[in-house]
């Protein structure tokens, strides 16, 4: 996914900051106060592309991967089959302040069913 954005300023040709239109006759930059007159940008247009791995990477986040849960058995009588054991594992669904979800797989059917 790509963000894309566009405006009507450019650059300080001195120090590289980006330039603000304060008024309708010069532009201006924020960081070293040189000016630039309008007509020099007027009717031009910088664009540029953002990615998602750029936005993640500048506010320092990771993407997690999925983990492989290792399964425990467990006496369940399967809603399906009648079958009297099960998989199960376990996964914080909601906030922490709740209860973990319970997740089961027949271990003759495969049905699958939760508790919450």
């Amino acid at each position: 996914m790509a963000y894309y954005y566009s405006r009507l300023d450019f650059f300080c040709h001195l120090c590289g900051t980006m330039l603000i239109v304060p008024s309708s006759e010069y532009a201006q930059c924020s960081l070293c106060k040189t000016l630039q007159d309008i007509q020099d940008i007027r009717d031009k247009e910088i664009s540029y592309t953002i990615t998602a791995e750029e936005i993640r990477r500048e506010l320092g986040m990771e993407i997690i991967e999925e983990q492989k849960v290792q399964l425990s058995k467990v006496n369940k009588k399967c809603e399906k089959c009648g079958h009297d054991e099960a998989n199960f594992y376990t996964r914080q669904m909601r906030s922490a302040d709740e209860g973990q979800t319970t997740f089961y797989t027949c271990t003759r059917c495969g049905n699958q069913s939760q508790e919450n």
